[in-house]
């Protein structure tokens, strides 16, 4: 027993060492505190919802298409900030993103009118989505035999920022204002863009900076790179994964609050609770993936979650939904097993436009999701909802067992 334990901790160690070593702990750090405010923020937007809706008077159809365009502009943006990342480098690409967001957040806090809101929305969405690609690039350029454990960590602090940030916001939401829910972040954002160009390289890769942004030659190599190996077996799980992921997140609140009669306050601690576990499966599904490879582990994940989607439906307490709420949160490792897989899979000069591209599509099929999610909430339907998008993430479970494991 005591070898053992000293075999632990001599391999904790050793982890803790090649993440630290050579200044790339401070990057790891700060391109995860980066991803804390970015992905937080985009989840404000549900836990606010409700209060979103008594101010502008909308339904859930339209608050269905508000989430929409919020993940459609964050899957738009993706190629652009893996292609720019690629020319101008990935550092600088992280400062630009995360200066874009506080400007686009603090109109959003000023809105008066839907249109504002929704304009305002898609930019925040498109700055967010800048950052996206270079924040699992950089760790592959930066650690060897580590990057998915880099990427896992990086991805517990933005659900950290999901749990966080939106509970914090409806409680200020609650209290005071909404437009004080989100406008608290906008400093935030402006001491974070400071702090990435301070801190992270302005490149970390190989490519050359000044190379053309897009040629036909280049877009034939990045088509010809994403068709190979095990990467379009990967997106097409993601695809299914993100559709049922992202109707399940931006209505779960809602759900709660009008299928179970919890009070919005307590709807945004549960919801945070899904993020504060990912915490725990984040860092846990990089060290399976560096261990047994994407396959299992992306098995695993997907399955866990569509028993949570089915599962939801009967709870019928608040220790119910906090247990459930664990299993759903499972969903929050399969983004550092796909994006790990497809970063290493791809050539380091097209690796951010190459991984941009994919993560446009996953995306873009996520953000139809919620439209679909609240037309059928509409019809007094979430329940058939939620049924289908479990319908989804079986179908992904089913077709991870065909992923290739190296």
């Amino acid at each position: 027993m005591t070898s053992l334990r000293t075999q632990a901790t001599d391999d904790v160690r050793a982890l803790l060492h090649e993440l630290w070593r050579d200044g790339k702990g401070w990057v790891l750090l700060t391109v995860s505190a980066g991803w804390f405010l970015s992905i937080g923020g985009r989840y404000l937007y549900p836990s606010v919802l409700p209060f979103l809706r008594e101010t502008f008077g909308f339904d859930l159809t339209t608050a269905g298409l508000l989430l929409s365009a919020l993940w459609f502009a964050y899957a738009i943006g993706q190629f652009p900030g893996g292609l720019l990342g690629d020319r101008i480098g990935e550092g600088n690409i992280l400062v630009i993103s995360t200066a874009l967001c506080a400007g686009a957040m603090l109109v959003v806090s000023l809105s008066f009118n839907v249109w504002m809101l929704f304009l305002a929305t898609l930019v925040f969405g498109f700055g967010t989505a800048l950052y996206g690609p270079h924040r699992f690039t950089i760790f592959t350029d930066i650690y060897t035999d580590r990057a998915g454990t880099a990427v896992g960590v990086t991805m517990a602090f933005g659900s950290i920022g999901n749990t966080v940030l939106p509970a914090v916001a409806a409680a200020v939401a609650g209290y005071a204002t909404w437009r004080l829910g989100f406008g608290f972040v906008v400093p935030l954002f402006a001491v974070m863009a400071v702090g990435i160009w301070l801190v992270v390289p302005a490149r970390t890769s190989t490519a050359q900076e000044g190379t053309e942004l897009l040629t036909r030659e280049s877009l034939r190599r990045i088509v010809a790179s994403v068709r190979g190996g095990g990467i379009p077996l990967v997106v097409f799980v993601h695809i299914a994964l993100a559709f049922a992921s992202q109707g399940f997140l931006g209505f779960y609140p809602t759900y709660l609050i009008e299928a179970k009669g919890f009070s919005p306050e307590l709807a945004a601690v549960v919801f945070g609770l899904y993020f504060a576990a990912g915490t725990v499966v984040q860092p846990l599904t990089g060290m399976s993936k560096d261990r047994f490879g994407a396959k299992w582990t992306l098995t695993v994940l997907a399955g866990v979650f569509c028993l949570g989607l089915v599962a939801v439906q009967f709870g019928n307490s608040l220790p119910h939904f906090l247990l459930l709420t664990v299993l759903l949160s499972h969903r929050n490792g399969v983004g550092v097993v796909t994006n790990t897989f497809i970063a290493d899979s791809l050539p380091a000069d097209i690796k951010g436009s190459g991984l941009g591209l994919l993560r446009t599509s996953w995306i873009l099929f996520g953000a139809m999701s919620p439209l679909f999610v609240g037309y059928l909430g509409d019809l007094g339907q979430l329940t058939t909802a939620f049924a289908v998008l479990a319908v989804v993430a079986g179908a992904a479970t089913l077709l991870s067992f065909f992923i290739p494991n190296a």
